[in-house]
């Protein structure tokens, strides 16, 4: 998508997997503290919850980008 896009796939890969690893890390903190160490799967499904909260939110922001190849946006304003 992000070439679509006109930018680096590379980049949005690094911001993918780094916003996964970083949400899903705050995710199993925040776990811990509403959990406690005794129920591990709960703060196991929040930490994922959170990894794929960061995932829809990148992938939202990418999608806001215009396509490169979209003729559209050049003709705004022309009869």
């Amino acid at each position: 998508m992000a070439k679509n896009k006109g930018l680096k796939p590379s980049t949005w890969q690094i911001y993918f997997v780094a916003g996964w690893i970083l949400a899903e890390i705050i995710g199993v903190m925040i776990g811990f503290m509403i959990f406690g160490l005794n129920n591990l799967l709960s703060v196991y499904i929040v930490g994922i919850a959170f990894a794929f909260t960061s995932y829809f939110s990148i992938h939202s922001i990418l999608n806001k980008f215009p396509d490169q190849d979209n003729e559209d946006i050049n003709n705004i304003g022309k009869p």
